[in-house]
C-alpha cells in the first residue's frame, strides 16, 4: 500500500508539474500573442456568431448597401464575417485608392467564389491568379488592341453596329419595348467582332441564346442562394440555382466549342480574324515547340467566356441605365439633344467630338457613377501588410467597396442623385473626377476600359440623335423605378421604354 501511495503521489506530482508547465506556456504564448496583436491589430467590425459570422446582419440581396452602412459605424477599414469566412472591407475613395493603386501588388490577387471555382477551375481572366492570369491578361490586352480596341477601326465597327441597332429600335414604331435584348446584342456584337472576327444578326438563335445564357448566369451568380453556396459548398447538391448555372455554362461551352471548331477549320495563321484565331495560332506554335504553357484549350474557353461576359454585360447595362435615366429626367434629355443638334447636327458623332460635347459626356459619366454597376469585387491579399494601422494577413479576402467610392459624400456634392454637374465646372466644361472609379483600379482594372468608353459614347450619342426615350403610355417619369435588379452586376429592374423617332 505504501508503495502504491508513493506511486500515486508521484503520479499526481508529475501531472501537476506538467499541468503547471502547460499553463505557463499558454500564459507566455497568450502574452506574446497579445503583444503581437498590439502590433498586428485586426480591423474592427461587428461581433460574429459561430459558423454564421455576421450573415444575420447582412442583406444578401443588397450586400453592398449593408457594407456601406457598416462603414459608417466601423470606419473605412473593417472586418465582417461571411459565415466562417473573414472579409476585410475597404470603404471610401481615399482608402480604396491607397489599397488598389499605392499597394497594387499586395491587394492585387483575385479571391474566387466557389461557383466560379466550379465553372472556371482557375482558368481565364477574371477568376485566376499567378502566372496563368498574367499570361492571359497580357495576351488578351495585346490582341484586343491589335484587333482594334481603342483604334479607329473599332470606332468604325461601333458606328456600323449603331446603324443596325437604330433599325431594330425603329421597328418598334414608338411602342413600348424591353431594352434588354437590343442593348445586349449591340454591345455583344462589338466584342464578338474582336473575339470571333465577325458579328451576328440580332435574330440569330445561336447568338441570342449565347447572350441570354451569359446574362442569366451573371444575374444568378449574385443571388442569395449562390452566396450561401459559396460559403457552404456542401449544400451544392440541394441548390437548384447552382444546378441552373452549371447547366447554362455547359450549354455555352458546347456552343463555343462549335464556334472554335469552325474557326479552326478555316484558320490562316498569316491572317488572324480575331482573338480566337490568335490564341489558336499561339497554341499550335507552342505545341510544335514542345513547350508546356498556359496556352491550352481550357484557358482559351474561359478567357473567351470572360471577354464575352464582361464585354457584353457592363456596356449594355450602362446603356440601359442611360436610356432609363433619360426617360426619367426629360429635361436632361432635352439638354443632351440640344447640345448634339447644336454641335454636330445630324451627322454621325465620332469619338473626336467628345471634347465638344461636355454636357453629353458628363451625362454618360454620371450614369456610370450612379448606376454603380460593379459595386464590389473580391480581392485577396498576396502578402501580409500593415494598412492604415491595421494588420491584414496574406490570403485574407478583401472587398474594395466601389459603391463607397462612387457615392463618397466627401467627393460628390449629391452622391445619391443623378447630377451631371458633378463632371462640369462653372463654365460648363467637362472636368475629370479622381473618385470616378467604375472600372476599378490597380492590377485588376478592367482591361476593356478604353473599348467600353468608346462604345458608351458612340452608342449613346447615336441613340440620342435618332430617338426620344419616354415611359410607356400611362406611366409617369416619377413611376420609373431606379431600384437595381439583384445580380453579380446591378442591372435596372424590368421595365419598358418607348423610342420615339426624332425628325432628322
Amino acid at each position: 500500500m505504501a508503495l502504491l501511495d508513493l506511486f500515486l503521489q508521484s503520479s499526481i506530482s508529475i501531472s501537476l508539474f506538467w499541468t503547471l508547465v502547460v499553463l505557463l506556456l499558454i500564459y507566455l504564448v497568450s502574452s506574446l500573442s497579445f503583444s503581437s496583436q498590439e502590433d498586428k491589430k485586426d480591423p474592427p467590425g461587428p461581433k460574429p456568431l459561430p459558423l454564421l459570422g455576421n450573415l444575420l446582419q447582412l442583406d444578401l440581396g443588397r450586400t453592398y448597401k449593408t457594407l456601406l452602412e457598416l462603414s459608417k459605424k466601423y470606419g473605412s477599414v473593417f472586418t465582417v464575417y461571411f459565415g466562417p469566412k473573414k472579409v476585410v472591407v475597404l470603404a471610401g475613395y481615399k482608402t480604396v485608392k491607397e489599397a488598389l493603386v499605392n499597394h497594387a501588388e499586395e491587394f492585387g490577387d483575385r479571391d474566387s467564389m466557389q461557383i466560379m471555382d466550379d465553372h472556371c477551375q482557375g482558368h481565364g481572366l477574371l477568376w485566376s491568379n499567378g502566372d496563368s492570369w498574367k499570361e492571359m491578361r497580357r495576351f488578351a490586352l495585346t490582341n484586343l488592341r491589335d484587333f482594334g480596341m481603342g483604334k479607329k477601326a473599332c470606332e468604325d465597327k461601333i458606328i456600323e453596329e449603331c446603324g443596325y441597332l437604330v433599325e431594330v429600335l425603329k421597328a418598334f414604331k414608338g411602342e413600348a419595348f424591353d431594352t434588354t435584348q437590343p442593348m445586349n446584342c449591340a454591345a455583344s456584337n462589338i466584342i464578338c467582332s474582336i473575339v470571333y472576327g465577325s458579328r451576328f444578326e440580332y435574330d440569330d438563335p445561336e447568338f441570342t441564346s449565347l447572350v441570354y445564357r451569359t446574362n442569366r448566369n451573371i444575374q444568378l451568380a449574385g443571388t442569395p442562394s449562390i452566396q450561401i453556396y459559396n460559403l457552404f459548398p456542401w449544400i451544392g447538391a440541394l441548390n437548384n440555382t447552382k444546378k441552373e448555372i452549371m447547366k447554362l455554362a455547359s450549354a455555352n461551352r458546347q456552343q463555343n466549342s462549335r464556334l472554335f471548331s469552325r474557326l479552326k477549320e478555316t484558320l490562316n495563321p498569316q491572317m488572324c480574324r480575331g482573338f480566337v484565331d490568335a490564341f489558336l495560332v499561339r497554341m499550335q506554335d507552342l505545341e510544335k515547340s514542345g513547350i508546356n504553357s498556359h496556352f491550352h484549350s481550357e484557358n482559351l474557353m474561359m478567357t473567351v467566356f470572360h471577354l464575352f461576359a464582361a464585354g457584353t454585360d457592363t456596356t449594355s447595362t450602362t446603356l440601359r441605365w442611360a436610356l432609363l435615366l433619360m426617360a426619367k429626367y426629360p429635361k436632361i434629355q432635352d439638354q443632351v439633344q440640344e447640345e448634339l443638334s447644336r454641335v454636330i447636327g445630324s451627322r454621325q458623332a465620332r469619338l473626336e467630338d467628345r471634347q465638344s460635347l461636355p454636357f453629353t459626356d458628363a451625362v454618360i459619366h454620371e450614369t456610370q457613377r450612379l448606376a454603380n454597376i460593379v459595386p464590389m469585387s473580391p480581392h485577396r491579399m498576396s502578402q501580409d501588410i500593415n494598412f492604415q494601422g491595421y494588420f491584414i494577413k496574406k490570403g485574407t479576402t478583401v472587398y474594395p467597396l466601389l459603391t463607397s467610392v462612387l457615392y463618397d459624400e466627401d467627393e460628390w456634392e449629391k452622391p445619391h442623385s443623378f447630377y451631371p454637374a458633378h463632371f462640369l465646372d462653372k463654365d460648363g466644361k467637362f472636368v475629370k473626377r479622381d473618385a470616378f472609379m467604375p472600372f476599378s483600379a490597380g492590377r485588376r482594372v478592367c482591361l476593356g476600359e478604353s473599348l467600353a468608353r468608346m462604345e458608351l459614347f458612340i452608342f449613346f450619342t447615336s441613340l440620342m440623335q435618332h430617338f426620344r426615350f419616354t415611359p410607356p403610355p400611362g406611366v409617369s417619369e416619377d413611376e420609373l423605378d431606379l431600384t437595381p435588379r439583384m445580380g453579380l452586376t446591378l442591372n435596372p429592374s424590368a421595365h419598358k421604354l418607348c423610342a420615339i423617332p426624332c425628325e432628322q
